[in-house]
């Protein structure tokens, strides 16, 4: 056993497992032992069960492709800012710059190609197991041991057991009969077919308008094409058995593919037009059937959420003095009134001390100002107050010095 099968060993112990499995399976359900059906079924069995342990790669793969086709614009961007710039500071520069952005789309380059390299290793050993059976069934094979629960007499009988006239371990190159060769070439033919249709639905329905002229849509197309001829010229070394993996793999990535994009196309793609034609011929049936407008059974559409400001909290503005203390605040207008009238109180004071009339005064002694309202007084008001009652004791002092009654005036 070479260094090549020495790695591959685990994985190739796991897949003789599978095989041996599905192999009693189908013999358990009434097919022959003998036939190479059961070990075909066996085959395609084995592929079944990889595909569904890849599902959560493939979801992983197509998120990676939508995501590098939506950063093609700012990649075009990127590419165009270092032009000409060949120098390493630019060079590293643009590269923090391209991670920068693959990190923000959540991609890279290499998750699409995530299920392709997990099968490869299952790919590689089932194509040793099947070119080993010759050797486990005449006992060269690592000194006579058996491959995991494939024995002699395993590999004895799938060795004998036939698929349309063709054993399962014959290639295309190394058959001695016709059957084996027309075999081949049919599954070739059709492992190429649907390798170029998987590329297509994928490359034209489900690529945005946006997204089909640039490198990567280009690269694509081009895949299209050469990975088909590809299968073409390398399958001819491959067994049969490997040809049914292959071909079994392709009809799986298709009929998954197909689903998704019919399922969850990618926004601005051909599929999602057709995907948005669809849902709205549904809803006008079902608008016909309860008899009421297309537009009642349209969903709502949500409302865009607010921005959040951020930055400085703005602070609560200080209330004026007179409103914590309980009193209303003083308008301008009142300010000017309580001036004017500590002004007409003082001359008041003036004119009395000197024995004149207040200006302003009536002949009747009306009182020539309106009241004060009710409650508490302003702080202009109560200074015009203390001024007054200041200004009638001063004059009350100087009557009382002069010997005079109060209400007469001196010569």
């Amino acid at each position: 056993m070479g260094f090549f099968d020495t790695i591959l060993y685990p994985i190739k112990w796991v897949v003789a497992w599978i095989l041996h499995f599905f192999h009693e399976f189908w013999t358990f359900v009434g097919l022959d032992p003998t036939s190479g059906w059961s070990w075909a079924l066996a085959i395609v069995g084995l592929t079944v069960i990889m595909r569904i342990l890849l599902i959560p790669l493939f979801f992983k793969q197509i998120k990676a492709s939508r995501g590098m086709q939506l950063l093609q614009p700012d990649m075009q961007k990127l590419q165009k800012k270092y032009k000409g710039k060949n120098d390493p500071a630019s060079r590293q520069q643009m590269q923090a710059e391209m991670m920068e952005l693959y990190k923000k789309h959540g991609t890279n380059p290499f998750s699409s190609c995530l299920p392709i390299l997990a099968q490869s290793p299952i790919f590689f050993a089932l194509f040793r197991v099947l070119y080993s059976m010759p050797q486990i069934a005449d006992g060269t094979y690592r000194d006579g041991q058996p491959l995991g629960p494939i024995d002699a007499a395993a590999a004895a009988q799938f060795q004998d057991s036939t698929l349309l006239g063709a054993q399962l371990s014959d290639t295309f190159l190394t058959a001695s009969t016709a059957n084996v060769r027309i075999l081949a070439i049919v599954m070739i033919v059709l492992m190429s077919v649907t390798t170029f249709t998987t590329q297509r639905q994928l490359t034209m329905k489900n690529m945005p308008q946006s997204a089909l002229d640039n490198p990567m849509a280009r690269q694509q197309r081009m895949l299209m094409y050469v990975l088909p001829l590809v299968f073409a010229f390398s399958g001819v070394y491959f067994p049969i058995g490997v040809l049914v993996y292959w071909l079994t793999t392709n009809l799986w990535t298709m009929g998954q593919q197909f689903y998704t994009i019919r399922r969850m196309p990618a926004p601005g793609s051909e599929a999602e037009r057709k995907y948005k034609e669809r849902q709205r011929t549904k809803l006008e049936r079902k608008a016909e059937r309860k008899g009421v407008p297309v537009e009642e059974l349209l969903p709502e559409p949500t409302e865009p959420e607010r921005p959040v400001q951020r930055g400085q909290r703005v602070q609560p503005k200080r209330k004026d003095r007179a409103k914590k203390s309980g009193g209303p605040a003083a308008s301008p207008a009142q300010n000017r009134s309580g001036a004017s009238a500590a002004s007409a109180a003082s001359a008041d004071s003036a004119a009395r001390a000197d024995g004149a009339a207040p200006a302003g005064a009536r002949p009747s002694g009306g009182a020539a100002g309106k009241t004060a309202p009710k409650g508490k007084k302003t702080p202009q008001e109560r200074a015009a107050e203390r001024h007054a009652q200041r200004a009638a004791q001063r004059r009350a002092e100087l009557e009382r010095r002069s010997g005079k009654g109060p209400g007469k005036s001196g010569k």
